[in-house]
C-alpha cells in the first residue's frame, strides 16, 4: 500500500551527511540530572551527535553556530498532534517540536511525512504515525482507503473496528488512536459522554497489538478512560474528568497522561483553532477540573507528558512551550515540566534510545534559547536555533547588523 509505494520511491533519495556542524560556547542543559554543562561545544555528525565537552575544540572544517552563553535543551516532543501539511509541520518545528506523536490525519498524510524524514528529505520533526482515526463514524476518512468503506455506515461492532485497525496495520503505522469518550472542540457533544466500552477498547488493543503497535485513547471522561485503560491503552488523550480510581490503576499499569491542558486554554480564548462561545464557556469548568486531573496524576505519579494537538495552522495560538509553563504553573518544578516535554514523552513514543535528550550518539534534535528554562520556562517560547536529525533547521543567530 502506500508505505511501500513511498519505500520505492524515496530509496534513492539521498541523506547527505555533509560537514560537521558545531555549536560552540552553549549552556547545555541535561534533562536527566538539571546540571548545566557551561560553556560546551556539541559536535554533530551527520544526524547524531558526535560529542559533548565543556570547553572542546571545534573540528575543522565544520560549520559554527556561536552560542554565545545561551541555553541548549533537547528539542521538544509534541506527543498529540494532528499535522498533516508541510506548511504546518515546518511550524511545529520551528517552535522548538523535532519529535512529534500523529492522533490521526485524514489520509494517512503522517505516514508519508514520516518517510520523507527518514530519508533526509525534510530535516523534521520526526513523525510518529497513527494514520486514520478509529472511530464509529469515519466520514470522509473513507477516501484514505477503499477498504474503508465497507464502515459506511459506522464502526459500531468489535469486528469493525479490528478491521479499521487492520486497514492502519497496513499502511505501517505506529500507533492506533481510538477514542472512549466524545470531544470537547464541538459544541454539540459532551466530552464526559463514553463512546466504547472496555470490551470494544480491547478488540482494538489486541488488534494493535497483532503488529506491536500501542494504543492511544482520547477520553476526556472518566468511564470511557477507565474503560481503556482497563483495556491496556498505552496512554489516555486529555483526561479531563479522570477520578482517583482511575488514576490509581493508570500508575499501576504504566499508563501515560497527555493532558493538552493548553487545548483548553485555547477554547476559552478568541482565535487560534477554535473561536466559539459555547465552547469560551466550556472552558470555563474544564480548565479548572483538567488542573485538578493533572495535579493529582502528578502526586500520584502518573507518567504525564506534553501534547497539545493542533494542527500547527497560521492560526494555531498552541505550542509546547506553554505546556510546560502550564504545568509550572500547576506545581511541577520546572526540570520536571521540561522533562514531561522532553524524557518522558520520548519514553511514551518508544525513542528514549534516539531522543529526548542530550548525549553522543544520540540524534542531533535540539534548540538554542537566551534563557535557562530552569529558572523560567518562558524563555521555551523564544527559540533561536533549531536543529533536528543534525540539519540547521532555523538560525536567527547572529543578531548583529550586517551579519
Amino acid at each position: 500500500m502506500l508505505h511501500r509505494l513511498l519505500a520505492l520511491a524515496l530509496v534513492t533519495a539521498p541523506f547527505s551527511i555533509g560537514a560537521q556542524l558545531a555549536v560552540t560556547h552553549a549552556n547545555v542543559v541535561d534533562v536527566g540530572t538539571g546540571a548545566i554543562i557551561r560553556n560546551a561545544t556539541i559536535v554533530v555528525q551527520g544526524r547524531t551527535i558526535a560529542s559533548i565537552t565543556a570547553g572542546g575544540a571545534v573540528p575543522a572544517g565544520a560549520r559554527v553556530i556561536d552560542a554565545a552563553g545561551r541555553f541548549v535543551t533537547p528539542g521538544l516532543i509534541d506527543a498529540h498532534t494532528h499535522v498533516a501539511t508541510l506548511a504546518n509541520a515546518r511550524r511545529a518545528l520551528e517552535s522548538g517540536v523535532t519529535t512529534v506523536r500523529s492522533a490521526s490525519t485524514p489520509h494517512y498524510e503522517d505516514v508519508a511525512f514520516r518517510e520523507l524524514v527518514r530519508t533526509g528529505v525534510l530535516a523534521g520533526p520526526d513523525m510518529v504515525a497513527a494514520g486514520v482515526f478509529v472511530t464509529p463514524d469515519l466520514g470522509e476518512t473513507m477516501l484514505a482507503d477503499p477498504r474503508l468503506g465497507r464502515y459506511i455506515d459506522g464502526v459500531l461492532t468489535p469486528e469493525a473496528l479490528r478491521g479499521v485497525v487492520r486497514v492502519n496495520l497496513d499502511h505501517a503505522v505506529d500507533v492506533i488512536k481510538t477514542r472512549g469518550s466524545e470531544r470537547a472542540g464541538l459544541p454539540n457533544t459532551d466530552p464526559r459522554k463514553q463512546t466504547f466500552t472496555e470490551a470494544e477498547l480491547r478488540a482494538v488493543v489486541e488488534e494493535a497489538a497483532t503488529a506491536h503497535v500501542p494504543v492511544m485513547v482520547h477520553a476526556h471522561g472518566d468511564e470511557g478512560a477507565y474503560a481503556a485503560v482497563a483495556a491496556g491503552a498505552k496512554s489516555i488523550e486529555h483526561g479531563t474528568f479522570l477520578s482517583d480510581s482511575t488514576l490509581r490503576l493508570m500508575k499501576a499499569k504504566g499508563t501515560y497522561l497527555v493532558p493538552t491542558l493548553t487545548t483548553l486554554y485555547d477554547l476559552g480564548a478568541p482565535g487560534g483553532d477554535y473561536d466559539d462561545p459555547v465552547l469560551t464557556l466550556r472552558a470555563q469548568f474544564m480548565i479548572p477540573r483538567a488542573s485538578q486531573t493533572i495535579r493529582a496524576a502528578h502526586a500520584l505519579g502518573v507518567p504525564i507528558a506534553t501534547g497539545v494537538d493542533t494542527d500547527y495552522r497560521a492560526a494555531s495560538l498552541s505550542r509546547v512551550s506553554h505546556e510546560v509553563l502550564h504545568f509550572t504553573e500547576l506545581g511541577f518544578t520546572p526540570l520536571d515540566a521540561l522533562r514531561a516535554a522532553t524524557t518522558v514523552a520520548a519514553e511514551l513514543l518508544g525513542l528514549s534510545a534516539r531522543t529526548g535528550r542530550l548525549a553522543p550518539g544520540l540524534d542531533a534534535d535540539f534548540i538554542v534559547m537566551e534563557g535557562n528554562p530552569l529558572d523560567d520556562p518562558r524563555a521555551l517560547q523564544d527559540v533561536l536555533v533549531v536543529i533536528s536529525n543534525g540539519k540547521v533547521a532555523l538560525n536567527r543567530l547572529p543578531f548583529g547588523k550586517g551579519n
